[in-house]
């Protein structure tokens, strides 16, 4: 019994940081959204729904094993960027920390030889991997295109960047159909 509450309870940590997670990207959308920059603002959107998904997978998991789960108060983000490559480098910042910290995650339960908890990340454990990599290539093409980040907003429309669709290995979210 032990074992499953230290897993939730550092579960229940992730959780929070999903959802800062997507608050800052909302955060960066605004910032790209002010600047005229759609395809910029569209993206940040987008991967603030999947990290507020994230979330509510990892609820989902909590309320299937019987673990108790904590909502967390929404803290506020800036939306104010020293120049159009510092929200990049900050989500790239964001998920190698996510990436430590799911991998911090998936070792727990290892330790803890808790195998649902264990399977249930796997594929976050992939996840991050491509998350990692995205924003490594977005932040490659931002920097190129500093003087002219039409040229970003281009690549992001012919790229269609951050719209794989779903995912049907994906664990399922709470409250969703």
């Amino acid at each position: 019994m032990a074992k499953k509450k230290s897993f939730g309870k550092a579960l229940n940590a992730q959780i929070s940081n999903e959802f800062a997670a997507s608050q800052q990207y909302v955060a960066m959308a605004v910032y790209y959204d002010s600047a005229t920059l759609p395809r910029l603002a569209a993206f940040f959107y987008r991967q603030a729904l999947e990290e507020r998904e994230h979330a509510m997978m990892m609820v989902q998991y909590l309320l299937d094993v019987g673990e108790r789960v904590d909502i967390p108060d929404v803290k506020a983000q800036t939306t104010q960027f020293d120049d159009p490559i510092s929200p990049v480098k900050a989500a790239l910042a964001q998920e190698e920390r996510v990436s430590d910290e799911i991998f911090g995650l998936f070792q727990l339960s290892r330790d803890l030889k808790d195998y649902r908890a264990e399977h249930f990340l796997q594929w976050f454990v992939k996840e991050q991997v491509e998350e990692v990599a995205l924003m490594g290539d977005l932040l490659n093409v931002v920097e190129r295109s500093s003087e002219n980040l039409l040229l970003a907003e281009e690549y992001i429309a012919r790229e269609g960047l951050g719209e794989e669709g779903e995912d049907a290995t994906a664990p399922p979210v709470a409250g969703g159909a």
